[in-house]
C-alpha cells in the first residue's frame, strides 16, 4: 500500500479543498490524436469534429438520437437463466455480469425500442459494447427475438444496430443456439412483408456476423466500421498471407459488395426514413431529400 498516494495526498487535497478530476474528460482520437472534450463529442453524436472519425456510441444515446425528439417506448428486457453453465475464468461470470450492469445501467447487451423515425413507425434494436464486448448470449438473443416479434405484431420494419465481438463465450452453446433463433425471427419478419435494414456499426464481428447482421434487405455502415467473422490477425495467421489495406473495414466491403452504402452518423435517421419510405410504398412527401447539415442522402438519387 502507497501510504503518500493513498493516505496522505487526499488528506491535503481535502484541507486544501482541491477537487479530484474525472480521467474521461478527454477524448483522444485514434485516427489523428487530437483531444477532443467529452461534451463536445456527445453533442457530435461521438463523432470527432476534425477527423469524422466515428466512436462507439452508447446504446441508450443511440436510441434517443434516431427517434423523433427522442421520443420511444422502451421494450422491456426478457428475464433468463443467470449464469447457466457456473461458469469461471479469472473472474466469475454472475461477477462479470454485475459488473458490466454497474457499468452500463442496462440489464444486458440489447436494447430495443419502439418509435418514429422522421414519422415511419419502426422498432429498432441496439448493442452496447460496453456490456461485455456486446456479446450474444440468451439474454441478448431472446430480447432480439421479442423486438421482432413486436415489429410483426405493429406491422412495422425493424432496423438493427449490431456493435459486438460475437458470441458470449462463458454461456457456451446456449449463446451459439441464438444464431438460429434470430435468423428465425428475421424470416418470420420478411414473411410479414415488412423490411429488416441493418446499420452496421464499429465493430460488427464473430457469431453476429454470422447470422443477424448479415441478413437485411439493405446494408448501412458506419465509416471505418470493422466488419468481419474471425479478426484480422487470426486470418493472417491461418492464411499465412498479408490481408490488403484496409481489409474489413467498411469501405473496404462496399468495394466489394458486401455493404450497400456507407452513411455518416448524422445523415443516418434521414437515410433509413427514405429507405423505409420506398420499401413500404409510402407516401415520401414529408421525407426530406437531404440531410439536416444539408447533405445530399446517398440513396435520394437512386429513388
Amino acid at each position: 500500500m502507497n501510504w503518500i498516494t493513498n493516505y496522505v495526498r487526499p488528506r491535503i487535497n481535502s484541507m486544501l479543498g482541491r477537487r479530484e478530476v474525472p480521467e474521461n474528460l478527454w477524448i483522444k482520437c485514434p485516427e489523428t490524436g487530437e483531444m477532443v472534450f467529452h461534451k463536445d463529442l456527445e453533442d457530435n453524436k461521438w463523432v470527432i469534429p476534425a477527423s469524422g472519425f466515428h466512436m462507439k456510441m452508447p446504446a441508450k444515446a443511440r436510441l434517443a438520437d434516431l427517434f423523433d425528439k427522442g421520443e420511444y417506448e422502451a421494450l422491456p428486457q426478457p428475464k433468463v437463466a443467470q449464469d447457466p453453465l457456473k461458469f469461471r475464468d479469472s473472474k466469475k461470470y454472475i461477477d462479470r455480469l454485475k459488473d458490466s450492469r454497474l457499468k452500463t445501467e442496462q440489464e444486458d447487451t440489447v436494447l430495443a425500442g419502439l418509435g418514429k423515425v422522421r414519422g415511419v413507425k419502426l422498432v429498432a434494436v441496439v448493442h452496447e459494447f460496453n456490456f461485455i464486448g456486446g456479446s450474444l448470449g440468451m439474454a441478448a438473443g431472446e430480447a432480439i427475438v421479442k423486438a421482432f416479434e413486436r415489429a410483426i405484431a405493429e406491422k412495422c420494419p425493424l432496423v438493427m444496430f449490431p456493435a459486438s465481438g460475437g458470441a458470449r463465450m462463458q454461456e457456451g452453446i446456449l449463446s451459439l443456439m441464438q444464431l438460429p433463433r434470430t435468423t428465425v425471427a428475421v424470416d418470420l419478419l420478411k414473411e410479414a412483408g415488412q423490411p429488416y435494414i441493418v446499420v452496421l456499426t464499429n465493430p460488427t464481428t464473430g457469431g453476429v456476423t454470422a447470422s443477424y447482421a448479415m441478413l437485411g434487405d439493405i446494408h448501412m455502415a458506419e465509416p471505418g466500421a470493422e466488419i468481419g467473422f474471425a479478426g484480422k490477425r487470426v486470418i493472417e495467421q491461418t492464411l499465412r498471407e498479408k490481408l490488403p489495406e484496409g481489409f474489413q473495414t467498411s469501405e473496404y466491403l462496399l468495394e466489394h459488395g458486401m455493404v450497400d452504402m456507407v452513411v455518416k452518423r448524422h445523415d443516418i435517421p434521414d437515410t433509413l426514413a427514405t429507405l423505409l419510405k420506398i420499401l413500404t410504398k409510402a407516401p415520401a412527401n414529408d421525407v426530406s431529400a437531404k440531410s439536416k447539415n444539408g447533405a445530399a442522402l446517398p440513396v435520394a438519387a437512386k429513388a
